[in-house]
């Protein structure tokens, strides 16, 4: 029997010995064959009649086919399980077991992937870690983006914090696109905003986290956090699937690098994209990275500017919350898709806006505050349409963007 769709997602109890994985095979494709050739292609594999006397053992590390089911369409959804005791707890290993040398040549879509809930790590933070820190319950978080994107020097970026930092911004990240650049050196970047995050928190009493973008090969890349760190940046961001997910694992480990952690998902359209293969958004962006460790991890919503489904959103969220990470819905999102997205799925979320809040008409500040005024409007049952909206950022948003 398949697992029905709501339970593809959720962990198996902590300790299990078995891993795992649902996997459509396309119509045309021998699917009860193919899927025989996973289990045992990516585990012990078959071996020569000069092992029989370590058969058992042998035995021990094969996957298993558990169900199959044919589809309308004519393909075939299998369940494969893995033995946990094939991998020593790592991403890496577990991405080269389910999928490894098999995806070069066989056509197969990862549709969910059941881990224990003791595989991998925890966050560090989560959601409740970033409430925490932050002194923010029983709204959404108000994140924003530095932009443009590339082009300013550290100078640049602090003049943008500032008037953001005014209006009550939560939290502000560098585009993911930005390395460490001479221009706009990772370091100097913290050093030009850290200051207005001190100013806001002496006026305030709350603070501003600022995930830094990380770039380098591995060991710089956690050199850089490190530095970061003790300077005192409380916020990094990882493009995880570019830099790898043991990238991300180490920096969960590192006790010098205690801040928490923001995934991005650049690249993921490259795993995930095509329909009948590689894998589900929800596994990568969901169970993947929840149990390497990341704190919050961005993903694109559906009501926003990038094509996305509806059902890979939920599944991302799904698998996120599951773990307590913080689901952060990014690319076209404004003050307009703020009823939309709490209206799915509640204020446990991190709305994050880069145009959004940069483009706002009226400036950077307003842009910030026309999300507050959207969030009350949301909270009081009142419209978000234009016309029910007094003048103000959340009006002038509304103009240039819509909503409802």
């Amino acid at each position: 029997m398949m697992p029905a769709e709501d339970e593809r997602s959720k962990d198996l109890p902590a300790g299990h010995s078995w891993i795992e994985g649902d996997y459509r095979f396309p119509p045309g494709a021998d699917g009860a064959r193919q899927a025989q050739m996973l289990a045992v292609g990516q585990t012990a594999g078959s071996w020569h009649a000069r092992h029989s006397h370590r058969e058992k053992e042998l035995r021990s590390h094969l996957g298993e086919v558990r169900s199959l089911a044919l589809q309308e369409d004519g393909g075939t959804v299998a369940t494969i399980a893995f033995p946990r005791g094939n991998l020593d707890g790592s991403m890496g290993a577990l991405l080269t077991m389910i999928f490894g040398k098999y995806s070069l040549g066989g056509v197969a879509r990862i549709l969910a992937l059941r881990l224990p809930a003791d595989y991998g790590l925890r966050p560090r933070f989560g959601l409740p870690g970033l409430r925490q820190r932050l002194d923010v319950h029983g709204r959404p978080l108000i994140m924003a983006i530095f932009k443009p994107a590339l082009g300013l020097d550290a100078a640049g970026h602090a003049e943008i914090l500032a008037q953001a930092a005014m209006a009550g911004l939560d939290i502000i990240k560098d585009d993911e696109i930005l390395p460490d650049l001479a221009e706009a050196p990772v370091l100097e970047r913290w050093r030009a905003c850290a200051p207005i995050i001190e100013a806001r928190r002496d006026r305030s009493g709350r603070d501003l986290l600022y995930a830094v973008n990380l770039s380098g090969d591995a060991r710089s890349l956690q050199e850089q956090a490190r530095r970061l760190v003790a300077e005192g940046a409380n916020a990094l961001l990882l493009n995880v699937l570019t830099y790898g997910f043991a990238v991300l694992e180490a920096l969960v480990r590192d006790p010098e690098v205690a801040v928490p952690i923001f995934a991005h998902p650049a690249f993921a359209g490259a795993l995930c994209g095509a329909p009948e293969h590689g894998l589900a958004y929800g596994v990568v962006l969901g169970t993947l990275m929840a149990h390497a460790g990341a704190d919050a991890v961005l993903y694109p919503a559906h009501y926003g500017s990038l094509p996305f489904s509806a059902a890979d959103e939920t599944a991302i969220v799904a698998a996120l919350r599951a773990r307590a990470v913080a689901p952060v819905p990014s690319a076209g999102v404004h003050p307009g898709t703020l009823a939309q997205i709490l209206g799915d799925y509640g204020c446990e979320v991190i709305l994050n806006a880069g145009t959004g809040i940069m483009d706002h008409p009226d400036g950077i500040g307003p842009g910030v505050l026309a999300f507050f005024e959207a969030w009350e409007r949301w909270q009081q049952g009142e419209s978000l349409r234009l016309e029910a909206v007094p003048p103000g950022p959340l009006h002038r948003a509304l103009e240039k963007w819509g909503g409802g």
